[in-house]
């Protein structure tokens, strides 16, 4: 009878998801062309802002704030450039020297030695932890993926410098038109006006 009541109990439950493998999420991230939506951003600090994503991979990601805060960050060109209200010029780096490059990849191979540090479910999301394996101290990319269709939910940068970002994605819509022209730095110089 307990077996049996065991057994019941075991078929009501809700089936958990399954753990998605490094190959369908690199599949996924290789298949990513273009997306825009919201993001909530939880800075190191515990200051909260707003705005809207755009991405357009390879290597292209636009994040434009919402007032009060008068931001913005965009990759392109191989840089990411970080306008703020208080400076004309952007702030520029390198975008290989930055954890976003995992994603942002032409060919994105999470299966590559060193590279996933953590690949843990918990029965809702799939958690997938990288880092450069040639640049590890470059920091980590933690990335929160759901399934049925697999989809990218949100992202924590760890910079190794102590900062800690976490980005949550909201109406994220993929496969939509995005221009170029919004990953176009030197086009937004000309425009940016603190």
């Amino acid at each position: 009878m307990k077996k049996l009541l065991v057994l019941l109990m075991f078929l009501a439950s809700p089936a958990a998801a399954q753990k998605l493998s490094l190959n369908a999420i690199s599949s996924y991230l290789n298949g990513l062309q273009t997306a825009k939506g919201a993001f909530t951003q939880i800075n190191g600090d515990g200051s909260i802002s707003t705005g809207t994503m755009y991405m357009k991979r390879p290597g292209r990601l636009r994040f434009e704030y919402a007032p009060p805060t008068k931001s913005l960050v965009m990759a392109g060109g191989g840089q990411v450039a970080v306008f703020e209200a208080k400076s004309d010029e952007p702030t520029r780096y390198p975008l290989a020297q930055t954890p976003l490059k995992i994603i942002l990849e032409r060919n994105v191979n999470l299966g590559q030695r060193n590279m996933v540090t953590s690949h843990k479910s918990d029965g809702t999301k799939t958690v997938v932890t990288a880092q450069d394996p040639r640049r590890p101290d470059l920091g980590s990319l933690q990335m929160v993926f759901t399934g049925n269709p697999i989809q990218l939910r949100q992202w924590i940068v760890d910079d190794n410098s102590g900062s800690v970002t976490t980005v949550i994605l909201g109406d994220w819509r993929e496969g939509v038109s995005v221009p170029n022209k919004l990953f176009n730095i030197q086009f937004e110089m000309g425009r940016w006006n603190p």
